[in-house]
């Protein structure tokens, strides 16, 4: 056997390993760039006046803080109901909070010791006893679609 007769016996061995190495690289790279959408499905309103504004996060340094969300919306109550899908959303860590805008007047009215006043929620159904719950109680990774079912809190 000659040295070009070895060379594309290695090469014809080797063909299917590089192509399989290069199928690899390229899934894992179209897995990477997938997207998914978070479903809030919200519940337990006390009247279907006003808005519900829904506040994702997405950096933990920034929950709840107001005016530091990832994405917001403010979805119209019917029915004693309100939906909304967040699309487009990478893999990672998210949570929600959430709160029903009686009165229209873009905030969370609260009484005279803080507490609010208007119905108010976190995802992951966290019911806060004396502050607002942490980032990692409320959070979930989001590596496919998936639905919040959340009861306000009154």
């Amino acid at each position: 056997m000659d040295g070009s007769t070895l060379s594309n016996e290695f090469q014809n061995k080797m063909r299917p390993l590089v192509t399989l190495f290069v199928a690899g690289i390229l899934l894992s790279f179209v897995q990477s760039e997938r997207h998914f959408s978070l479903t809030i499905k919200v519940h337990n309103f006390r009247s279907s006046k006003g808005v519900l504004e829904i506040g994702l996060y997405r950096d933990p340094s920034k929950f709840p803080k107001i005016g530091q969300t990832f994405r917001m919306v403010r979805v119209k109550v019917e029915n004693n109901e309100a939906t909304y899908t967040f699309v487009n959303l990478e893999s990672d860590q998210y949570a929600v909070c959430i709160y029903h805008d009686e009165n229209s007047n873009k905030i969370c009215d609260r009484n005279i010791l803080g507490i609010p006043t208007e119905s108010y929620a976190f995802s992951n159904n966290i019911r806060p006893r004396w502050s607002v719950p942490d980032f990692e109680e409320c959070c979930t990774v989001l590596n496919a679609d998936k639905t919040f079912r959340i009861q306000l809190i009154h």
